[in-house]
This record gives structure tokens, sequence and C-alpha cells, in this order.
């Protein structure tokens, strides 16, 4: 059965991954619009973000987007499976969810997933996704799996700019005031989908060693380090991380928009499914 896998363009574009579709998400500054990965690279996103001085703002795709192309997928597929941003991030899922409920009388196999996460960890879902149907497995129990995955991944993120994050309304006039004062970061952690501070932190080099900290306690067989434009420093901290984790396959991938207007360019962080899904993270 051929099987179409869409994703928004919060996720990892990369080669050797069949039937993957993307439905870019929308940026905003003041009164233009663009198209993530269209008409803005994320390199020309941090350039804005810069320039600029001011706060991004990402929306949604439109229902109909969705729903324009499910059904041009469902002239020569005979399952969809819509795998998106976590939905505390965006209401990108429920565009797809409200775009297949429209479909569902015409072609009820559209199986929509809410990743509870973004950039390359949503990525290597799909992969895991489409593993599981060249095993042959179901499409209701790949949905499953994919579900009980999606719950195992854990994410660490250094912020790499205060002044961003109090700019785009996630940090106070205050916190952040004191924060630059006393050269305090917050460590960021998704969990279960949801954006919260793990710990704070009094330098970036703290943070990283934080991060080392929750990797150490977990099972992990995979990681992912996660970078802004600072793609130097993620390969040398990978390498470092190779050395005392040597049972651990790590490999470098940029943040995704949605976090990059709130982080920064200088943001680094990392993540992973647990094997065991203990959550000891």
């Amino acid at each position: 059965m051929k099987v179409a896998w869409v994703t928004d363009s919060t996720a990892f574009v990369g080669d050797g991954i069949e039937d993957f579709h993307v439905v870019p998400m929308h940026i905003s500054f003041g009164d233009r619009e663009y198209l993530d990965g269209v008409d803005l690279t994320l390199e020309g996103l941090y350039e804005k973000l810069e320039e600029e001085r001011v706060a991004g703002k990402t929306s949604q795709p439109s229902i109909g987007t969705f729903a324009s192309l499910y059904e041009e997928l469902a002239k020569d597929h005979d399952a969809i499976f819509s795998v998106h941003v976590s939905s505390h991030f965006s209401g990108t899922y429920a565009s797809a969810v409200q775009a297949a409920d429209l479909m569902k009388d015409d072609f009820p196999s559209i199986y929509c997933v809410d990743s509870k996460i973004l950039s390359y960890p949503l990525t290597d879902l799909i992969r895991y996704g489409q593993d599981l149907d060249r095993e042959g497995v179901s499409h209701e129990e790949i949905k499953t799996r994919l579900e009980e995955r999606a719950a195992q991944s854990r994410t660490f993120v250094m912020v790499g700019s205060l002044e961003q994050l109090h700019r785009s309304g996630r940090m106070s006039g205050l916190s952040f005031f004191l924060g630059s004062m006393l050269h305090i970061k917050p460590l960021l952690t998704i969990r279960d989908g949801k954006l919260s501070v793990d710990q704070r932190v009094r330098n970036h080099r703290k943070g990283l060693a934080l991060m080392k900290e929750r990797l150490s306690a977990s099972n992990v067989r995979e990681a992912f380090i996660l970078y802004g434009l600072n793609r130097e420093e993620a390969n040398k901290w990978m390498e470092e991380l190779k050395g005392e984790f040597p049972k651990i396959h790590f490999s470098p991938y940029p943040l995704a928009a949605v976090i990059g207007i709130h982080a920064g360019s200088d943001t680094l962080g990392i993540s992973w499914y647990e094997e065991n899904g203990s959550g000891k993270a």
C-alpha cells in the first residue's frame, strides 16, 4: 500500500525520505509575511531578527491548505500520515486534524499525529513511522506507536539571546534586566510537547554541563545536537560528547524557526528519545 507523509516546515527537510510533503508555516514581521523555507530561509530569519530588532511571529497553515494537499495525495495513495510540530507550539496540528475531518467521508485513511516536538526529532519520528510501514505494521498500529514514541522525547535548549527571548514575549522586562545584569540564562526543556524552564544557570558552559547530566541519566542510543547559526560550536560540543558517550550516536541539525524566533541564533540544544520510556532525564 502506498503511504504519503505530510509534515510542516518546523521539521528538518533532508534527503532520503520517500513521499515526504512539507506544508510551510507563515512568518511575519509587521505587515510582511513569508513562507517558512520557501521565501525565507533560517539564515534570512536570523538576519531579519537582528536588523529589524522586532519580534517575528509564526502562524499555522490554513485548513484549506491541508485539505487541498490531502485531496491531491488521495488520488494515488492508500493512506496519509500527517505528523506535525507540537500542538503547544502551534495550531498546525489542529489545522491538519480539521482538514482530515473534512475529507473523512471520501478518504478516511488520514492519520494525524502530534509529534510533541519539532526540528530533526520530528523528522526522525517520521523516519520511524516509515520503517514500521516497510515492516508491514498496520496503519492504526503505526499511529499508536508514533504517539507512544512522541511521549518519550526529551529536549533541552540553552537560550542564545535573552534579548530575543524578551522581544518575543517569553520573558518579562524584570527577568530580562536581572538576567542580563547577573548573566543568568534559562535552560529550556520540552516535555510532553510543552516548553518550560528547566533551570537557570550563570553561564553558557554550565548550561551545557547540565544538559550533559540530563543525557547521562537517560537510556539513549541516538541524540541530536540542535543549533541556530552556531554550527561550529555545535560541532565542537558534539565531538566532546562523543568522547564521553561513545555508545551514543550524535548528529547535528538546525533548530526550527519557531524556536529561533524566541531563543536567538546562538541557541544550542540536545534532543533524544528515551529507549525505555522511563523518562529519567
